[in-house]
């Protein structure tokens, strides 16, 4: 068993949907890669014009979004 102090998880980023973890430093995680972009979709109520079966980091390759919320920002472009 680890000893490790656990962060419980919060809501306490502006506009922030859902409990998101955070990485030691205190800085937000980002989304999993191998996330389906539909599962994304679902859950921000988006559609980004994509098969619901590729993978997150692909989509952010192909639109040079680092989060979430830039893909949500560049759809519209």
């Amino acid at each position: 068993m680890s000893n490790q102090k656990t962060t419980p998880v919060r809501h306490d980023a502006p506009g922030m949907r859902g409990p998101r973890g955070r990485n030691e430093d205190g800085e937000l995680r980002q989304k999993r890669g191998d996330t389906h972009v539909g599962t994304i979709e679902k859950q921000y109520g988006v559609d980004f014009g994509v098969r619901s079966d590729m993978k997150l980091d692909t989509l952010r390759e192909r639109l040079g979004a680092v989060s979430i919320e830039d893909l949500i920002d560049k759809r519209g472009s």
